[in-house]
């Protein structure tokens, strides 16, 4: 079966590889995983012997007719969808738990992807996805390491990342031209323990202090709109350094420094 490019797909056939995505789910054997990008079927095949069900999502409408063959419907649902318009919230609502999700991410809409998930994750539990390996260490990535920033705040808002196992591309049909990573999710939002009760707010404020890699923060903020008096203040009551650029602060620190803006707006 060919494959569609603008779809990115690289199927994955490493057995082994497939046996620890799903090992790394834990016991799923009372719970309904979603899968994205069930592809040809290779890691639902395993997962349908290891969760109560899946709900397996795939754009692609040829690879529903086979996936609907290959699979009972007691055991796996196929969905012709797109994941980022799927509700997560009505198909933990229905499950009556909240969801684990398995999935090999299109290259090109990982990003987006991980946003949705963030979104979803009142109904989300752990994720174990395989992306792009350099994407992978973003995610990951602790602050003050090359790889920190807009993206690795963001997902670790919602929880902490797991960075796994790496897979070369002869891993995958066709091959990619970059190697891929699995991590695992486990979703804890951690806006309540930071004292943060605007989350679209904060959020904002992260894409504001990241904005510009090679700025200090105080100077990002200053772009925003913060006024240089507010900005001083707030980093000295955080007890933060003037010269410090985003990138090498935790998230703990930028939740104390938003605290300590918005209690001078």
């Amino acid at each position: 079966m060919p494959t569609k490019p603008k779809l990115g797909q690289n199927f994955l056939h490493d057995q082994h590889a497939i046996q620890r995505i799903v090992a790394a789910l834990g016991d799923c054997s009372h719970e309904t995983v979603v899968e994205i990008g069930p592809g040809r079927g290779a890691v639902t095949r395993v997962l349908a012997t290891h969760a109560a069900h899946v709900l397996a999502i795939e754009l692609d409408d040829v690879l529903i007719s086979s996936l609907r063959a290959d699979f009972p419907a007691d055991r796996v649902t196929v969905l012709h969808q797109d994941v980022l318009d799927f509700d997560f919230s009505a198909a933990s609502a229905h499950a009556g738990h909240r969801l684990a999700v398995v999935g090999n991410l299109p290259y090109y809409i990982t990003s987006p992807i991980l946003l949705k998930l963030a979104e979803s994750h009142s109904s989300l539990d752990r994720a174990v996805l395989m992306m792009q390996r350099e994407v992978a260490d973003r995610v990951s990535a602790a602050p003050g390491s090359r790889d920190y920033g807009l993206l690795s705040v963001t997902v670790q808002l919602y929880g902490s990342v797991e960075k796994l196992f790496t897979l070369p591309p002869g891993a995958f049909s066709p091959p990619p031209q970059v190697h891929s990573a699995v991590v695992r999710w486990r979703f804890a939002p951690r806006f309540t323990t930071l004292g943060i009760d605007d989350e679209a707010g904060f959020l904002r404020f992260v894409r504001q202090a990241f904005a510009q890699k090679r700025k200090t923060l105080a100077n990002n903020l200053r772009a925003a709109g913060f006024s240089p008096s507010d900005i001083n203040r707030a980093l000295a009551a955080a007890e933060i350094d003037a010269q410090i650029r985003a990138e090498a602060l935790p998230i703990e620190a930028l939740g104390t420094l938003w605290n300590k803006l918005r209690s001078r707006l």
